[in-house]
């Protein structure tokens, strides 16, 4: 390591060259016949029994591992974790993913009724403070409309005259006929005759049926 980064790129660039040149003899032994030195040959190993690393081809021994710009090429990135497939996503998924349970541990329940009275609390003083400006600068204080009173309407010949005295509350006034339930009854048998008239009588038998109702005054 004490070479210098030049001395040891020099020496590692002259170990590469003799690597290649005894690379082309295995390669021209085997063409020859003979054995392939390049598959059945000892791995080349550092001094710390590890194979020497390389990077296309190119070998790094000693010193030379530890250039700038070297370890980074042999730094093997982590793998980034697995992701997970639908089915187990699917398998942490509860009702307590939902929040379905935030009120089961106790704590939020109690904070939230607090919270609710604190609001509502404000809610009033606002309301009485605006009440006595009110009244303090002599503004009658108008009254609530109920909006559930139903009152009753007019004709038009009467015109729309204010009552005054009454109960704000009327009674609900129908302005249209309504049939009771024992004339619906008969409207539904007479319309159930007319259809089973339509569909089992013949027209012959049909047309004395109306005449009879005519004479008769039906």
């Amino acid at each position: 390591a004490g070479l210098g980064e030049f001395r040891i790129r020099d020496l590692n660039d002259e170990i590469n060259k003799l690597l290649r040149e005894k690379g082309h003899w295995e390669y021209r032994i085997k063409e020859l016949g003979g054995p392939d030195y390049a598959r059945i040959g000892p791995k080349m190993l550092d001094h710390e029994g590890k194979e020497v690393p390389g990077n296309r081809g190119y070998k790094y021994f000693g010193a030379a591992k530890d250039l700038p710009g070297v370890r980074e090429l042999f730094e093997k990135e982590p793998l980034p974790p697995p992701r997970k497939t639908r089915a187990e996503l699917m398998k942490d998924i509860d009702a307590e993913y939902y929040g379905y349970r935030d009120e089961d541990d106790g704590i939020l329940e109690p904070l939230e009724q607090e919270h609710e009275k604190k609001v509502i609390a404000e809610a009033v003083e606002k309301w009485k403070m605006e009440r006595e400006a009110r009244l303090a600068r002599g503004e009658e204080e108008e009254e609530e409309e109920n909006i559930y009173a139903v009152h009753e309407e007019e004709s038009d010949e009467e015109g729309a005259k204010e009552r005054e005295g009454e109960d704000s509350q009327q009674k609900f006034i129908a302005h249209v006929p309504v049939p009771t339930q024992q004339e619906i009854e008969q409207a539904l048998v007479r319309r159930k005759k007319m259809e089973l008239l339509q569909k089992y009588a013949s027209e012959t038998l049909l047309a004395q049926s109306e005449e009879a109702k005519t004479l008769l005054g039906l």
